[in-house]
């Protein structure tokens, strides 16, 4: 009964030892998320107003440009998927991983073919793990990426994006991250960002009420566009990285919560367990000592007669 008791004692020390980790990572994962929400509301209307000025160039204009106009027969699309370069956040990578598939199957159905760009530890891991073929990977600096970040995913994207297809040039250009709700909820989804879909950028606009501006085009909207294209492409991809981050955070701290609060009631069933086996010790050695002292009063009772 003892060497049971020992065992008990060793799980509790073992499971509260990682429980003080876990709550920890929790801790810490709380402090990232407030800083990468922060980050988030920042660059999000820089984004949005960027994306509403090339919608005004778009819609004002009759230019054809990879920015606003489709191919007529569209047959090669990137992907680019953000992950984390690392784990403990529950089902964060999977959600992103399997919206990139489910989109990458879809634009097979189309009859495109698919590049795939990823950004993430993870993410590489799992293409790598089913030798699956990877454009392009980057990784390193998705628990707080910057813009610089975002300008080296960008850089092959719009390169490729200006290429034509002979040339190993792409028609679309699609990203799958994870989107920020709040600290309970992330959803995985999947956005085209190139062409840009200038009716549901409108149509959003008359929803909120909004007016899209009027533009002088100088020297011309061709030339404005090509301006714009890489700032668009570099502060969506920022912003998608910066939502990826956040929601990252936020799931590693409900999941450390959870093993923290796992942990707890582990601890307290061990606890009841090795109260259990240190009682029926105690008793046993009292049921030993009264029979001990039991066969003693018998033995002198049987020598005094």
């Amino acid at each position: 009964m003892g060497a049971q008791l020992r065992v008990y004692k060793r799980r509790i020390r073992s499971v509260t030892a990682t429980k003080k980790i876990t709550k920890a990572m929790e801790m810490i994962a709380a402090s990232r998320v407030v800083k990468a929400q922060r980050k988030v509301a920042a660059s999000t209307p820089y984004a949005q107003e960027l994306t509403r000025a090339v919608t005004a160039v778009g819609t004002g204009s009759n230019t054809k440009h990879p920015l606003t106009t489709e191919a007529e027969n569209p047959s090669r699309a990137a992907v680019l998927l953000l992950t984390s370069d690392r784990g403990l956040a529950g089902a964060f990578n999977s959600n992103s991983i399997k919206a990139a598939e489910q989109l990458t199957e879809r634009l097979e159905r189309e009859g495109k073919q698919v590049d795939t760009y990823i950004v993430g530890r993870r993410g590489v891991a799992h293409y790598n793990f089913r030798e699956r073929k990877i454009t392009e990977s980057f990784t390193g600096f998705t628990d707080e990426p910057t813009y610089a970040d975002a300008k080296q995913v960008a850089a092959p994207l719009i390169e490729a994006i200006e290429k034509t297809n002979g040339d190993g040039g792409v028609d679309e250009l699609h990203i799958v991250y994870t989107e920020f709700v709040s600290m309970m909820t992330q959803t995985a989804i999947d956005s085209r960002l190139l062409p840009l879909r200038l009716d549901e950028v409108s149509e959003r606009s008359q929803k909120k009420d909004e007016i899209l501006p009027l533009y002088d085009f100088e020297p011309s909207a061709e030339d404005v566009l090509d301006a714009l294209l890489p700032r668009y492409v570099e502060s969506r991809i920022y912003n998608a990285l910066l939502q990826s981050a956040a929601s990252k955070h936020a799931a590693t701290r409900r999941a450390m919560k959870s093993a923290t609060d796992n942990a707890g009631e582990l601890i307290n069933t061990l606890s009841r367990l090795a109260n259990a086996a240190r009682q029926a010790e105690i008793t046993q050695e009292i049921s030993e000592i009264v029979g001990g002292a039991s066969a003693l009063a018998d033995a002198t009772a049987g020598s005094d007669k």
